[in-house]
């Protein structure tokens, strides 16, 4: 049977025991992670937590909605066992009714086929090999980037702190903006334990960094930050080809995150890595026409 549980009727400890034991664990489900990341979040739960599907929302004008969280991309259902097309969809239809607006990120495990699904791209990168044979998959432009970075003979600082590590990311130039809200979100994640920052350093200033998680199965590449010179001298490849070395010939993949901008896809399939496809699942409840 599966329940709706809201937060505080959640078994803590049974929850992220099914999230780590699930075969298709993410580090973004996990109760703590949940808890800084979305507004709100309750759960659909599979008998004794033998499936999870975390349930994110948010409140606009008295309507409830579930969204992706900033920080987080693929949820759906967490399972010890493999999960089923129907078991998927039997947790889609428990979901409740007063949630009039529905869009979840699925995991790419969560295989099933739905009239409301967008297909996403992933890049994942196996690290079961030696470096120097994954070395052999990136493309010409990493090779020579990689080369132009250690020409220039800096070292990869992994003792970055959290405030350095903010300072840079709120100054250096950006296509992007984050709302005040996500940025107070990114505060306490950098303060988790799982949270790595690897940096450059140039004349003691830093101009090139990573902020990345490891979980039992994945390396998640979450926020890159560089200034032009950096991009120019190739340390954003340096920092993503130090991480590879670092973790070469294991049972990880290094996961980039994917991207739908076709140059920030081509920069991570040039490590070659792979893809791998996700749905986004949307519903939205007719007469409902508030602009969320």
């Amino acid at each position: 049977m599966i329940r709706y549980l809201k937060r505080n009727e959640i078994d803590t400890e049974k929850y992220d025991s099914c999230i780590e034991k699930s075969f298709n664990s993410r580090i973004y489900a996990y109760s703590w992670y949940l808890d800084i990341v979305a507004d709100n979040w309750d759960i659909l739960v599979l008998n004794d937590y033998e499936a999870v599907m975390p349930l994110p929302w948010r409140q606009k004008y008295f309507i409830k909605y579930i969204y992706p969280p900033a920080w987080t991309q693929q949820l759906g259902v967490f399972a010890i066992k493999e999960t089923s097309e129907e078991l998927i969809l039997k947790f889609i239809k428990a979901i409740p009714r007063k949630f009039k607006k529905i869009t979840i990120q699925f995991n790419s495990e969560n295989k099933f086929n739905y009239k409301k699904l967008t297909e996403r791209v992933n890049y994942i990168l196996p690290l079961d090999k030696p470096y120097e044979e994954i070395l052999k998959g990136f493309n010409n432009n990493r090779k020579r980037d990689l080369r132009k970075a250690q020409y220039f003979n800096e070292e990869i600082n992994e003792t970055i702190s959290r405030d350095e590590f903010l300072q840079f990311f709120l100054k250096v130039e950006k296509k992007y903006n984050l709302l005040d809200n996500q940025v107070s979100t990114l505060k306490y994640l950098l303060n988790i334990e799982h949270v790595k920052i690897n940096g450059v350093k140039e004349n003691g200033e830093l101009i090139a960094a990573l902020v990345w998680l490891k979980d039992k199965n994945r390396i998640t590449y979450l926020l890159p930050v560089s200034t032009k010179k950096s991009k120019e001298k190739g340390f954003p490849t340096l920092l993503v080809s130090n991480i590879i070395e670092k973790h070469q010939n294991c049972n990880l993949m290094l996961d980039f995150e994917g991207s739908m901008i076709k140059g920030v896809a081509d920069f991570y399939k040039s490590f070659g890595s792979r893809i791998e496809n996700y749905f986004l699942y949307s519903k939205f409840t007719k007469g409902n026409y508030l602009n969320f």
